[in-house]
């Protein structure tokens, strides 16, 4: 602004910007995959190679209800940094009037009048420009939530995403056992027909079966739930995305590796702790603010006018008016008022402090649960693996076996029920690895650009959105 270096000086703390203490390293690396190349991650979820989810993330980040919430949030919080910044120039409003009056048998008469009313505060003090400042830090930590809304989205897009399809593998695997549990049953009734078994083996047979069948209902409904849930996350109707995504399709592929940046990079690059700490710097700049109320004001007014009998008197410089006035005001006694007003804006700004401090911790936190979380997630899957192949095996041998009336009903019933639960597990634990390495991602304040601040304006036309 062109009239702030006419005020005075700014009294109040003037907030100076602190990296957040960090440790040097993380403490979990082992079997992660990681490698400390720099890498772009505003779009990370390119690296798992599915065209699908990208497309699902796009529409959520233009649609979604919570993104369009935070861009308006942030175009009001823009609307009042101009709004601050509009009270360090003059005011100027303008008049025009005129009335007919009568007094006692006089004639009635007429009277016009128009002019200028100019008022200007001289910001001694620096109150105007503390709030200003703090404004601007609002607009920060507005920015710094709408990325941090990104991040969250992304992450939920592609969490729900990944489950489906994991649950449409799980489906499909208690759907092949229970069509080898059919043959099985088919056989142990042929068997009992022929006097070779009795109605007992039918009977558990029968059992397995029926277990396998029941636990499918219970798939598809939390299939429908997680596909319904994807949909209102893109801003449309729940039933929105059956006809896309009810063929079902592998999970997406892992990266090679992921690069991790050193603690205190990944805390710079988490939007929820630059919102923290801007709002330590708006509370800090407020103090200011509140201090400014206990000095002197100085305030400028002036008006320009006219007043005549007639409309045409008006420009007639004989009828002109003019005042200039200034006014300096001080607040004598208060009972404590201000002092106070400053003591509770300081401990304002202590709990704002003590807030960031604490989004630090909790992000570091968020981060070594989300590498050990990985980590142990990689491990487990492949111990399922090797035990979901010899799961398979061993339940065609037993059914070979027992074919050939070599071992008992029993065991094919324990190497079919081990061999569900073994593949079912195998198809959890595909998901939970992939789901760690996206919240890993979220962790480390992936998902977020500074294209996602666009205005408002540009995001009412929402293809594919539904009201």
């Amino acid at each position: 602004m062109l009239l702030v270096p006419l005020a005075g000086c700014a009294v109040g703390p003037d907030y100076v910007r602190q990296d957040p203490a960090a440790p040097a390293s993380w403490s979990v690396t082992a079997g992660t995959r990681l490698s400390q190349q720099q890498e772009d991650i505003s779009h990370w979820w390119l690296r798992l190679n599915d065209p699908v989810l990208n497309e699902l993330i796009a529409t959520a980040l233009r649609n979604s209800p919570d993104m369009r919430s935070a861009r308006a949030k942030l175009l009001a919080s823009r609307a009042r940094l101009n709004l601050s910044d509009a009270d360090f120039m003059p005011r100027l409003n303008g008049a025009l009037g005129g009335s007919r009056s009568k007094v006692g048998d006089a004639s009635p008469a007429n009277q016009f009048n128009a002019g200028f009313d100019a008022s200007w505060e001289i910001d001694l003090f620096g109150g105007l420009r503390r709030a200003s400042e703090a404004a601007e830090a609002d607009a920060g930590t507005t920015l710094a939530n709408l990325y941090n809304t990104q991040v969250t989205l992304a992450a939920e897009v592609a969490l729900n995403y990944v489950q489906l399809r994991s649950l449409q593998q799980r489906l499909a695997i208690a759907r092949n056992n229970l069509a080898a549990q059919r043959e099985t049953l088919k056989i142990t009734e042929w068997r009992a027909q022929a006097g070779l078994v009795t109605s007992m083996e039918v009977e558990q047979a029968n059992s397995n079966l029926q277990q396998t069948l029941a636990g499918i209902p219970t798939l598809s409904t939390n299939l429908n739930k997680t596909e319904n849930r994807l949909a209102v996350l893109l801003g449309q109707f729940p039933t929105t995305l059956h006809e896309k995504l009810a063929a079902p399709a592998a999970l997406p592929p892992l990266p090679d590796e992921i690069a991790l940046s050193i603690p205190a990079d990944t805390l710079r690059q988490r939007p929820d702790v630059q919102a923290a700490e801007r709002h330590v710097a708006a509370e800090t700049t407020r103090i200011g603010q509140e201090s400014a109320a206990r000095y002197p004001s100085l305030s400028l007014s002036g008006s320009l006018g006219w007043k005549a009998l007639t409309v045409g008197g008006l420009s007639d410089s004989a009828n002109l008016t003019r005042s200039l006035s200034t006014s300096l005001a001080q607040t004598l006694f208060d009972g404590g008022r201000l002092s106070s007003r400053v003591e509770a804006q300081n401990a304002v700004q202590q709990q704002a402090l003590i807030a960031y401090e604490q989004t630090v911790l909790l992000a570091l936190e968020e981060v070594e649960n989300a590498l050990t979380s990985y980590a142990n997630s990689h491990e487990r899957r492949a111990a399922l693996q090797n035990a979901s192949t010899s799961a398979r095996n061993a339940a065609l041998m037993a059914r070979q076996r027992y074919e050939g009336g070599l071992i008992d009903f029993q065991s094919v019933l324990d190497t079919d029920r081990t061999l569900l639960s073994s593949e079912d597990s195998l198809a959890s634990a595909e998901f939970d690895e992939r789901a760690a390495l996206i919240a890993l991602y979220k962790a480390m304040g992936g998902g977020w650009n500074e294209d996602s601040a666009q205005p408002v304006a540009q995001t009412n036309n929402n293809e594919g959105s539904q009201p």
